[in-house]
């Protein structure tokens, strides 16, 4: 019995078959959404990062919290100290999925003024963040 195996190379950047799993990164880091704001606000400029991934009692993605986003609470210091950052604004879903295409990715980025965008799995886990530092490493078509 012979068996016939079809091998096909990964998508060329630039191509239409290009996809979010093509651009996306691994998230720098990760916190539990239930961590007080203050304790989020010291990550973050102890890490040196504009973002963190936010992930549920579950591990599942619950959203993105840049530093802007905590700045207004961060400000009022007693507030800071008992508010879980799932409290604050931060961007929420929908989130990107690994065989999104990376044009429609672009777009919808851009429409959302979104300078990180969760990728995750049919069942909600963080599989990588699409930047636009991401977007731009290939030529993709935009």
């Amino acid at each position: 019995m012979t068996t016939l195996t079809t091998l096909t190379a990964p998508p060329v950047p630039g191509s239409p078959a290009a996809t979010v799993r093509d651009a996306m990164t691994d998230p720098e880091f990760q916190i539990a959404d239930d961590t007080a704001v203050d304790r989020v606000g010291e990550i973050l400029r102890g890490a040196h990062v504009p973002y963190l991934v936010l992930r549920d009692h579950d591990g599942r993605c619950s959203g993105v919290v840049t530093r802007a986003q905590l700045a207004p609470f961060l400000a009022v210091a007693r507030s800071a100290r008992t508010v879980p950052v799932r409290e604050v604004a931060h961007d929420i879903g929908p989130y990107a999925w690994p065989e999104l295409g990376i044009g429609l990715a672009a777009v919808a980025m851009e429409v959302r003024s979104l300078q990180v965008w969760p990728v995750v799995d049919d069942d909600g886990y963080l599989l990588g963040v699409l930047t636009p530092d991401g977007l731009r490493r290939g030529p993709y078509p935009r």
